[in-house]
């Protein structure tokens, strides 16, 4: 079965960097969209950036671009979220999600923690 675990999630200052991974298990993991999504407190999980099978295409919500930086290594079934210049509002937790072209159904993560002070 598919297993996605995520981890680099921690407490930061404004204005550092952290980088998540999130490491698939139990697929083929190049045939998959891989996304990142987050959660903050007392809200909904929304999206943050996504990424193709081959890394053809990335997209990202307007409030990350040009901070964060999602890619991934097939070889190592793992893909990354680089997240520079962070602030007190990207404060969340970030899961991992996997979904085959075509299909309906995602897979999560357990989810990774990351807390920016101001």
């Amino acid at each position: 079965q598919v297993q996605l675990v995520e981890s680099g999630g921690g407490l930061v200052q404004a204005g550092g960097s952290l980088r998540l991974s999130c490491a698939g298990s139990g697929m083929t993991f190049s045939r998959y969209l891989m996304s990142w999504f987050r959660q903050a407190p007392g809200k909904g999980r929304t999206f943050v950036a996504s990424i193709g099978g081959s890394s053809e295409f990335t997209n990202y919500i307007d409030s990350v671009q040009g901070r964060f930086t999602i890619s991934r290594d097939n070889t190592k079934n793992t893909v990354y979220l680089q997240m520079n210049s962070l602030k007190p509002e990207d404060t969340a937790v970030y899961y991992c999600s996997a979904r085959l072209s075509g299909s309906t159904d995602n897979y999560w993560g357990q989810g990774t923690q990351v807390t920016v002070s101001s």
